[in-house]
């Protein structure tokens, strides 16, 4: 699957503390930044996080029902290759991560069964990671 990467802007109130977790939890490498804002690879997608006041969601996040857990929206993240999954949800709980919902695997035995987890980074912001076992059904209905 070749796919174009893509550029995410995220609101944090705090570019310190982001800052330091997508550094130091993810391990992800520092592109172009300033005291405002701070570039990312982000799995070879370009994530930016931009000083900026509190937002709505990031002072209570709206959920909706998904497979039995309330999911946070909005969220983003990236299908990962399983083992890279499995791996990150290690590197997750080694640095004590607090899950909204704990590294799972949803769907079992149906269309579109997938490893995934839900955390929040330090301004509350919800990332959801997840992996397929057959990534030909990552748009199965």
């Amino acid at each position: 699957m070749s796919l174009r990467p893509f550029h995410l802007a995220i609101p944090v109130y705090d570019v310190p503390a982001a800052r330091r977790f997508y550094n130091e939890v993810f391990g992800l490498t520092e592109g172009r930044s300033s005291d405002q804002w701070v570039d990312f690879n982000f799995y070879g997608h370009q994530l930016v996080i931009h000083e900026h006041p509190k937002t709505a969601s990031q002072i209570e996040a709206h959920t909706n029902p998904v497979d039995g857990h309330a999911v946070p929206a909005p969220h983003f993240g990236v299908v990962l290759e399983w083992d890279e999954w499995e791996a990150l949800a290690e590197r997750l709980k080694g640095f004590n991560t607090k899950f909204v919902i704990e590294p799972y695997v949803r769907f079992k035995g149906q269309v579109g069964e997938q490893a995934t987890m839900f955390f929040l980074d330090p301004c509350g912001n919800a990332l959801e990671f997840k992996a397929f076992k057959d990534i030909n059904q990552l748009f199965a209905k």
